[in-house]
């Protein structure tokens, strides 16, 4: 899309972009942290496991190239040993070769996790195009795979040449040792070796990782208008999910305007806020708000109070710390107590009186608010 629009692509991928890029088997990968951790892993469980391994060799074939001669003519018993010969030999090598499978499911951990996708191993045709893999090749990837290929051989060419340097002496003088303490020499001396080298790959590793992270992402970017459209895929039409909030907002004033005949009080602050407070004593641990608004909405709200002969009372003060600090259908906090139980005893008061007595507009300028609770106009 970036070449059909002009775009560049300069946005981070999207969470919907990463996993359709899981999905076709698109995951960030280094084939030097897994030579390296093989590699290295398979040098130091030859060394530490070493003894464990030649023994079970000598084991095997002391067991089974030394038989009776009855047992050599016995055809019933070849399968038998053979069967025995493959287990002996495969709890032989069993941890070897786990230490080595545990590397190498280490490697794509490492990296992200491991990721099956049958998209990635589908047979796509374009890949067989000549034309495409020639361009792949003098690509500023391939570059960097020649430039890797020659790092390798450079750093690992050196450290081995270092190292059978450093060890000239010894592999000369096997030729001098006894056959056995030669082979468990020259066994030492090529594990070691092998674990030397191993070990320049770490470096490797350590450069190869950050880059293929950084092409990973690179090449997951995005432009403006796919992010775009990433988003409408995924949440849906931006102008439809307004809408929809629109209809929403507009279905709870409607349920909150039918709670406020049911209200006791009006709080207002004349010029902007309106809450209307309902208490019942039997059913309520504490007052709460059954409709708040401010500007136009406080308007509507004080006009059905009207309405429904609802006192109104005019406390700035208390009216702002209750829109801002109570939800609708939610009780008051425990800090405003006291000035809604001295509303509400007024209020009851007043509705004590004869109808034609009642005043509909009234105020209360000292109640106590907290200074927590106080709002600036």
């Amino acid at each position: 899309m970036a070449e059909n629009t002009g775009q560049e692509k300069t946005q981070d991928a999207t969470p919907r972009r990463k996993q359709q890029a899981r999905d076709r088997g698109q995951v960030a990968s280094s084939r030097e942290l897994n030579s390296m951790l093989m590699l290295l892993s398979g040098g130091v469980a030859a060394a530490v496991l070493g003894p464990y391994l030649v023994g079970n060799v000598v084991m095997i074939f002391q067991k089974y190239l030394h038989m009776e001669r009855a047992t050599i003519f016995d055809v019933s018993a070849m399968p038998t040993l053979l069967g025995e010969a493959v287990v002996d030999a495969f709890w032989g090598i069993a941890p070897f070769f786990l230490i080595l499978t545990i590397a190498a499911i280490a490697g794509p951990l490492m990296m992200g996790g491991i990721n099956f996708s049958g998209k990635a191993i589908s047979l796509k045709l374009e890949k067989l195009d000549p034309i495409a893999g020639l361009q792949r090749i003098f690509a500023w990837r391939g570059l960097v795979e020649l430039v890797k290929a020659l790092a390798k051989f450079l750093v690992i060419g050196s450290v081995a040449i270092v190292f059978l340097y450093s060890q000239a002496d010894q592999y000369i003088g096997l030729g001098q040792e006894p056959v056995m303490q030669a082979m468990g020499h020259a066994s030492d001396l090529l594990v070691w070796g092998f674990i030397a080298i191993s070990t320049t790959m770490i470096l490797i590793a350590l450069v190869d990782v950050p880059f293929q992270l950084w092409d990973h992402s690179q090449q997951l970017k995005m432009t403006f208008q796919e992010v775009k459209d990433d988003s409408k895929d995924t949440e849906g039409d931006p102008e439809l999910r307004g809408r929809i909030k629109r209809m929403q907002r507009e279905m709870a004033q409607r349920r909150m305007m039918a709670e406020i005949p049911t209200a006791d009080v009006v709080i207002t602050n004349p010029e902007h806020y309106s809450v209307a407070l309902r208490y019942n004593s039997e059913k309520m641990s504490a007052p709460i708000v059954v409709a708040k608004g401010v500007d136009v909405m406080a308007m509507q709200i004080r006009k059905v109070a009207n309405e429904y002969d609802i006192p109104i009372l005019a406390a700035p003060p208390l009216a702002r710390a209750l829109h801002h600090t109570t939800e609708i259908n939610g009780e008051i906090p425990a800090g405003l107590y006291l000035a809604v139980a001295k509303v509400l005893a007024y209020v009851f008061q007043l509705k004590q009186k004869p109808y034609w007595k009642r005043q509909k507009q009234h105020s209360m300028d000292d109640l106590p608010i907290p200074d927590d609770f106080k709002f600036d106009k």
